[in-house]
């Protein structure tokens, strides 16, 4: 009787291992997150995000440029702008901060696909996702209205998918029917159809200006505990009309990634989200960990069900993945 060495040897060499790999990533599977703000010439550091930073839409231009050149084909947009107001007016004002950066961006790199996310947290003064009532409760039918103006004027200034993360009922089919109704049928619609009310938010809330001044958002993010939950709003979104689904965030989650992957039956993006990164970030710079940790977190990601990662490691990904 011979041992069994089939396995062994097809782990001997990096040219083996590589034509037998299960699991593969591109960076066209990645989109990169892009925070932008008001001014001009600005472009500065995110402390609790470094690498990442804040850029004024006339200050995109490079930033665009390097991650076509890395093979990475599609951003994804946040709004931080300078005045906010309970009614989130500057989401969807024509001139807004999104929108003048997505007009920036098509008239430089016009094959750059451009999502752009769709909330008011950033936009209010209260810091919550939709509109209040007097005594501080969201009020979930009345947002969808606002909800659906800010995604018809991304779609104006040339946004090729919008991403609603607010997490209220109905917003999917509101901003559908919104998009047709004005003849932008071709608009995509990523939806942050699972999204937790999770403590790994905290660093994107510092770079987006976005954490709310009372309470928390439980009431309307899912309950980390639950997993059925997850498909059931899956299925009403694609129900609705989204094009992809959103798992939020991703590496806590990734058994929620692979059940909705294992229902849905259009693409799903996993989102790996700001406190994800920091950690990771964090315990790489500080040589807790090496940087090989990286692509192996994002691996599990895809290996989970991902057709899409959503990550601030997008473009280190993307230069690792060229080297090799």
């Amino acid at each position: 009787m011979y041992p069994r060495t089939r396995g062994r040897r097809l782990r001997e060499t990096e040219a083996i291992r590589s034509l037998v790999r299960e699991t593969r990533l591109s960076p066209s599977e990645l989109v990169f997150p892009i925070f932008v703000i008001e001014g001009e010439g600005e472009k500065r550091e995110i402390p609790s995000m470094p690498g990442n930073y804040h850029f004024s839409a006339d200050m995109l231009a490079d930033e665009i440029g390097e991650l076509k050149g890395l093979g990475i084909n599609a951003v994804l947009l946040f709004g931080v702008p300078d005045i906010k107001d309970a009614f989130g007016s500057e989401a969807y004002r024509d001139a807004g901060v999104v929108q003048r950066a997505v007009k920036s961006i098509k008239a430089q790199h016009p094959d750059m696909y451009v999502i752009t996310d769709v909330c008011m947290c950033q936009y209010t003064d209260h810091g919550h996702c939709g509109m209040l009532t007097e005594t501080g409760r969201v009020e979930n039918d009345r947002t969808l209205e606002y909800l659906s103006r800010i995604a018809l004027s991304h779609a104006k200034a040339g946004a090729d998918m919008v991403a609603p993360s607010d997490m209220m009922d109905g917003r999917v089919g509101c901003i559908r029917d919104h998009l047709d109704e004005n003849g932008y049928k071709h608009v995509g619609i990523m939806s942050y159809a699972v999204k937790y009310a999770s403590a790994f938010y905290g660093p994107f809330r510092d770079a987006a200006g976005s954490a709310p001044s009372f309470g928390d958002r439980k009431t309307y993010q899912m309950d980390p505990a639950n997993s059925d939950e997850a498909l059931r709003e899956a299925r009403a979104d694609i129900r609705e009309g989204a094009d992809i689904i959103i798992v939020k965030p991703a590496l806590a989650y990734l058994d929620i990634v692979r059940r909705v992957k294992d229902s849905a039956n259009i693409p799903v993006a996993a989102y790996n989200v700001s406190g994800e990164y920091a950690m990771l970030r964090n315990a790489v710079d500080s040589g807790i960990l090496g940087e090989d940790a990286i692509m192996e977190s994002l691996i599990s990601i895809k290996r989970a069900g991902a057709d899409i990662i959503i990550t601030y490691f997008a473009k280190e990904i993307a230069r690792k993945l060229r080297r090799e």
